[in-house]
């Protein structure tokens, strides 16, 4: 048996990298899955890889910083499986870098909005739907970014921090009723945007390679499988943590 058969499953940030090999790795796993993306083709291309492999899939159109496109998105959960048992939230975009006092309040606000706000947007609407049905799981993508101090990242680190406790906060409150919620927290992964950013920087690639312990990058599978295991039913008594899949980046 599968770890997540008959289980109705969103996955957001789904048409690339990170987002896309969750959903994968869902539908793998026996659950239906909504794949959400503001990038069409990407997210219909997600969903063609997921149903020539057998498994089930649709597309939703979304931006989830915008509210009512985060409940058109649950709601075309409930109108195409009728229920919706988990979901991962792993959409997410960094305005910019660089140091505090060169930020402008637009890429801050910006940044914090398309990392935090839209993770709440998501669980806002995601945990009545779980609600109706009796329960279910849901877990947040956070980032090692939110783990430690982080020169010139200041507003991806705050969101994301910001992410990990909001997790925990809405943990606290629907455990009682069969809601569980974590979060994973990954560390360098070779997504197509991490890969790009070493083609621009190749020296910048040998340093992130070595801060873990494994001497190396993650794949964006090995996320998916910590979040697979996180929505299933073997994590059943697992909730308010973040857990870092890092490759020992995190205690080097």
């Amino acid at each position: 048996m599968a770890l997540l058969d008959n289980k109705v499953g969103i996955v957001t940030g789904a048409g690339q990298g990170i987002g896309r090999a969750i959903a994968q790795a869902f539908a793998t796993e026996g659950a239906r899955v909504v794949v959400a993306d503001f990038n069409a083709d990407a997210g219909q291309e997600t969903v063609k890889q997921i149903t020539a492999a057998g498994g089930q899939a649709t597309f939703v159109l979304g931006d989830v910083s915008k509210e009512d496109s985060v409940k058109a998105m649950v709601d075309s959960a409930i109108e195409h499986y009728g229920r919706l048992d988990i979901a991962c939230n792993s959409a997410a975009l960094s305005r910019g870098s660089g140091p505090i006092h060169e930020y402008t309040r637009e890429v801050f606000d910006q940044t914090l909005e398309m990392c935090l706000t839209n993770t709440w947007l998501c669980m806002k609407y995601e945990i009545p739907a779980m609600l109706e049905n009796g329960g279910g799981s849901i877990v947040n993508i956070s980032s090692n970014a939110s783990l430690r101090g982080q020169a010139f990242n200041t507003a991806y680190a705050a969101a994301k921090s910001g992410v990990n406790l909001l997790t925990k906060s809405a943990a606290a409150e629907y455990g009682a009723q069969g809601i569980r919620i974590n979060a994973v927290s990954p560390g360098v992964i070779k997504t197509p945007g991490v890969e790009k950013y070493f083609a621009e920087q190749p020296k910048m690639a040998q340093g992130l390679k070595k801060a873990a312990v494994m001497n190396r990058l993650g794949e964006p599978e090995e996320i998916a499988q910590a979040v697979v295991f996180l929505c299933s039913d073997r994590a059943s008594f697992i909730t308010g943590q973040v857990l870092s899949v890092d490759g020992g980046s995190a205690v080097k």
